[in-house]
């Protein structure tokens, strides 16, 4: 299939948008995620024990920040983008994720991998997540102490929330037992 410049150029900008959000949530810069996601975004994170459900832009930055706080250590690499330019100002991509969160205070280490499923929509000029979806491939947990190592470098620490700045986020988690 031959593509226009436009598309290609599209293409690119939705792809940089999806590492922002990896980055973003990674080094915890929160004040990045509200540029990303349109105002109406809608979110679902189907995990091994958990699933999340999202609607707004206001929820999906509350539970992001909550999420990946200082005491935490995360990484999210999105792999293999299939993104496909739908309108002039609508997309769609599936992505590959492999993660590594730690939650250092529950002493919880999560490996996994997931295909997330994201609809964009260009607004005023700039590509934004409209929606994504996830469900997991992979979903591997421990307990951080078993590896007997210890973090030598943790961004979150200084970049993420603090206890004291936390907000309850429950009512956005189902937990399966």
């Amino acid at each position: 299939m031959a593509y226009t410049l436009q598309q290609l150029s599209d293409m690119e900008e939705i792809k940089v948008l999806k590492h922002r959000y990896f980055r973003a949530i990674d080094t915890g810069d929160f004040a990045a995620l509200p540029a990303l996601f349109t105002q109406d975004i809608d979110c679902t994170y189907n995990g091994g024990t958990y699933k999340v459900s999202l609607k707004g832009r206001d929820a999906m930055v509350e539970f992001l920040s909550n999420s990946f706080h200082s005491g935490a250590l995360a990484m999210h690499i999105g792999i293999m983008p299939e993104v496909a330019v739908t309108g002039d100002n609508s997309a769609t991509g599936i992505w590959y994720l492999q993660d590594v969160f730690i939650d250092l205070e529950k002493d919880d280490h999560t490996f996994g991998t997931a295909i997330y499923t994201d609809t964009y929509r260009r607004e005023g000029g700039t590509w934004k997540i409209a929606s994504t979806y996830y469900d997991r491939v992979i979903e591997v947990l421990t307990k951080f102490s078993l590896t007997n190592g210890r973090p030598s470098v943790q961004r979150l620490a200084t970049t993420g929330r603090k206890p004291e700045e936390r907000t309850d986020i429950s009512k956005l988690i189902h937990w399966d037992s």
